[in-house]
């Protein structure tokens, strides 16, 4: 793997083949549950400098990625209730590189996303707690990848995510050698 894809993909890709049984789905569900405070825990002490810095060349800054998250989050959200509300829905891609070049991205403080997600985590994880067998295995269609996507694959996968961009900032707070995070 060229370094290139090292700071792309710091944790790999996710992989959503696998079958979870019960004990690897409530491991994932505690990532949900810990991802907010993990990131807001690595953000705390940055400064605007440094929350303005792209994780790597070309990339986002780390506002941008915390500002990402929640968005993405909030779709993940949204397309988990669609699958548990209606049968296989096609669901409403986002343009995720458009969304956060937009003015909310620009100029709300990271703090406004990082509330956002510590609320936005405690509803996900209400609902993924209680899911029966036979809701697991519910599903929806995403139009972009023409790929049909089980509730139990959407866990692994944004339980992959938040730990992704996680390491998108714990990498470059170790490459610049900022102070780390006290956790």
């Amino acid at each position: 793997m060229s370094n290139h894809e090292d700071l792309r993909y710091p944790i790999g890709h996710a992989d959503t083949s696998i079958e979870l049984t019960p004990q690897q789905r409530q491991s994932l569900i505690t990532d949900i549950r810990y991802l907010p405070s993990l990131l807001e825990l690595m953000v705390q002490n940055l400064d605007e400098a440094q929350l303005n810095t792209p994780y790597r060349p070309g990339g986002w800054t780390v506002a941008q990625v915390v500002h990402h998250v929640a968005d993405s989050h909030m779709n993940a959200l949204v397309r988990l209730k669609l699958a548990l509300t209606e049968d296989n829905p096609q669901i409403k891609p986002y343009e995720e590189q458009l969304w956060a070049e937009l003015e909310d991205v620009k100029h709300v403080p990271i703090n406004v996303s990082l509330t956002l997600l510590h609320a936005l985590h405690v509803r996900w994880v209400a609902i993924l707690e209680r899911l029966t067998e036979e809701q697991w295995q519910r599903t929806f269609f995403h139009p972009a990848s023409k790929k049909i996507t089980s509730i139990a694959q959407h866990l692994i996968l944004y339980a992959w995510h938040g730990k992704h961009h996680l390491a998108h900032i714990e990498k470059l707070v170790e490459r610049e050698g900022w102070p780390k995070p006290g956790f």
